[in-house]
């Protein structure tokens, strides 16, 4: 077997990049033969039917590791028992083309799906994979031991494990149903995709053949409490949380935002939930700072705590928009697609009070029937400056809101502090 690439680089702007070997992607088919595999490994260029590759952000590094010669760039994954240990689907979601427009859910188990192409030389790869896992958190502990979390041997075990779930989805756009979903044109999106990453994928303008773009982004871990098939059950109660990543609170515990606390309120009911006959899932999404970026995110910490009159809940939002241009990066419009990979279609517990997410979860056809805010008594002191912005800024909440001078008098720490 080959164990190098040729050193010949053909550029994406080449006339005649068609290949019989390529295999054609009917969106929204509903078998994965007719649909189509995604297949945009490297080793064979001339079957290659996406933009990008695999891995999100981690291909720098791929490439990197390959430059240094310590990666076989011929490299094929071996799938051998690499299969999820639950089933999912198919549902009626993974056939409408419009419900799903950001991951494959036919990425799942590919070695099932695809065996016989495979067979035939088809380097096809995985974007979603599952397996079982315990969590180990402080916080449950504490739960536990203060009585609101049992420990039953199923969800809960005797050292105070959750068992869960877990699964990674990486992103697989279908460009014409992003495109839709914005309500943007899909020349114009390609066109902007093309210039504002610096030109880095030239066949979002010279191949508008190729309709699926991998993007080199992070991808979405969901944890799953129960039994996962009970997810697409309509008549079993469930509990969710989506959550956005920030990695200063939900890692490190930083007190300036109520992500952590939240995040930890929504594993413990979740898996509540489960325990009373229903099913949990969190969904966290890697979009750091609202998908700003963590040194953005600093910088705009930095502009709130230094402005005239100190960190001002009545000024929450406006420092943001002042740093990046824009308040919130995250288009949630692309997020309940998660959702409908396990053919969710009732959520009875949400727990988020962001506007955002709930009207585009609701819009996509999910019905929700509670939603749940975080609890005063979670809400770290210097957060406070957040969580009531956010509140008199519409986000959901059934008590009062501040405003006027009573919302200016919510101040942070100094940054001297």
């Amino acid at each position: 077997m080959t164990t190098n690439k040729s050193s010949h680089i053909i550029l994406a702007s080449h006339a005649n990049l068609l290949y019989k070997e390529t295999l054609p992607i009917h969106w929204g088919a509903k078998n994965p033969i007719e649909r189509g595999p995604v297949v945009a490994s490297l080793t064979d260029k001339k079957r290659r039917n996406a933009i990008g590759t695999h891995s999100g952000t981690y291909a720098v590094y791929r490439a990197l590791s390959i430059a240094a010669k310590k990666y076989p760039p011929m490299h094929k994954p071996d799938l051998e028992n690499t299969y999820s240990p639950v089933k999912f689907g198919p549902y009626d979601s993974w056939h409408d083309p419009d419900k799903m427009v950001s991951i494959d859910p036919w990425g799942l188990d590919v070695q099932d799906h695809f065996k016989e192409l495979m067979k035939n030389g088809h380097d096809i790869r995985p974007t979603i994979a599952v397996t079982q896992a315990r969590l180990q958190i402080p916080e449950i502990y504490e739960a536990i031991d203060k009585g609101r979390l049992k420990i039953d041997g199923k969800i809960v075990t005797e050292n105070k494990d959750i068992r869960v779930t877990k699964v990674a989805l990486e992103p697989v756009w279908y460009l014409p149903g992003i495109a839709k979903r914005l309500n943007v044109d899909e020349g114009e999106l390609r066109k902007v995709l093309f210039e504002e990453t610096g030109g880095i994928f030239p066949e979002l303008v010279t191949r508008p053949d190729l309709k699926i773009m991998l993007p080199p982004i992070g991808s979405t871990t969901v944890y799953i409490f129960g039994n996962p098939e009970d997810l697409s059950r309509s008549n079993v109660e469930l509990t969710c949380r989506v959550h956005d990543e920030c990695n200063g609170s939900d890692v490190f515990g930083s007190d300036i935002c109520t992500c952590r606390p939240y995040l930890i309120y929504g594993i413990e009911d979740a898996a509540r939930t489960a325990q009373r006959g229903g099913v949990g899932i969190i969904a966290y999404y890697r979009k750091e700072g609202r998908a700003l970026g963590e040194v953005t995110k600093f910088l705009v910490y930095n502009a709130r705590k230094r402005q005239e009159g100190g960190d001002s809940a009545a000024n929450y939002f406006k420092r943001t928009e002042c740093v990046a241009g824009v308040e919130d990066a995250r288009f949630q419009e692309l997020m309940p697609d998660i959702l409908h990979f396990f053919g969710i279609k009732k959520i009875h517990n949400l727990h988020s009070m962001s506007n955002m997410k709930y009207d585009a979860i609701v819009g996509s056809g999910i019905e929700v029937i509670n939603r749940i805010e975080i609890p005063m008594e979670l809400i770290p002191t210097d957060a406070h400056v957040e969580i009531e912005a956010k509140k008199a800024a519409g986000y959901f909440t059934p008590g009062t809101k501040k405003a006027g001078d009573e919302l200016k008098a919510v101040k942070g720490r100094d940054i001297e502090e």
